[in-house]
């Protein structure tokens, strides 16, 4: 089974380039195309702002294309991406660059959000509205669990693909090969957030093609290294080997890296890539 993760935390200590260099040097096989630079959010107000990476400008696939190459010098493969988000203010024309510069770079599954607290039928008219585009770029759509906190409780609400009947709701409503599922381990174990992540493996099957990997204490998004917090992986590792999954281990422990330097930060990579063959070993033996 092949293990990835997101280049975002490594690329902000020695840039995209090293950070593929790095991953691949550390045992990874493949690596997950974060394009948050590409349409920056200001949380405040809720609307894109000016910035000064490649991906947010002309240049986009030029840039894709270098990282492309890159990552063919080192022998590692693109899997997937994650397009920027929220959905509904990013637009659809970023979702389509996101899209592109996937396919630029090799990557088969690109990860676009639903709206957190539209329905399922609502959530549709995006997905519909890119499937024509994505097929000819021959990138899959994955949308994702979501997850909402009820002001002042400590507990989350209901928000779209939070439960196995809405993920399922979700991709049967578009009925279409080219959208299928990434399950986020993180969100999909934030109690009160849904059913559980070994649930909603069994829920989803053969549709879960793609995973958000990481851990928390149950009640924060810690986005942290898998087998650190709360989460019970022996019990999703059952789960994958139950519905035979076929798809790559990528994490997206995104804040483990934060404690790191330029100069170490090669050692978390190294220790990130130890989680994902644990879950490995973890699946054959299940």
């Amino acid at each position: 089974m092949k293990i990835s993760t997101e280049i975002c935390s490594t690329a902000k200590h020695v840039g995209e380039e090293k950070a593929i260099e790095l991953l691949s040097r550390a045992g990874f096989d493949c690596w997950d195309f974060s394009m948050f630079e590409m349409a920056r959010i200001d949380w405040s107000t809720m609307k894109i702002i000016e910035g000064n990476h490649p991906l947010s400008g002309k240049d986009y696939a030029a840039f894709a294309k270098k990282l492309r190459h890159v990552a063919d010098e080192c022998g590692i493969e693109c899997n997937q991406s994650h397009a920027p988000f929220p959905s509904r203010i990013v637009g659809t024309d970023y979702i389509k660059r996101a899209i592109e510069c996937t396919a630029i770079a090799g990557g088969k599954i690109c990860i676009v959000h639903p709206d957190n607290n539209s329905s399922a039928e609502e959530n549709a008219e995006m997905y519909n509205s890119l499937l024509p585009f994505a097929k000819e770029h021959g990138v899959k759509i994955a949308t994702e669990n979501m997850w909402n906190w009820e002001k002042d409780a400590p507990t989350s609400c209901f928000a779209a693909c939070a439960t196995s009947k809405s993920f399922c709701e979700h991709i049967n409503i578009v009925n279409d090969p080219y959208l299928v599922a990434c399950l986020d381990l993180g969100h999909a174990e934030m109690r009160g957030s849904g059913d559980g992540a070994a649930n909603m493996i069994r829920a989803l099957g053969s549709r879960l093609q793609a995973l958000h990997i990481h851990d928390n204490d149950q009640l924060g998004d810690s986005h942290q290294i898998p087998f650190s917090m709360k989460i019970d992986f022996e019990a999703i590792a059952k789960a994958l080997k139950e519905i035979n999954y076929q798809g790559e281990l990528t994490l997206e422990a995104d804040r483990y890296l934060g404690g790191y330097t330029k100069e170490n930060v090669f050692d978390g990579v190294c220790e990130l890539a130890k989680s994902a063959r644990r879950l490995e070993k973890l699946i054959k033996e299940a």
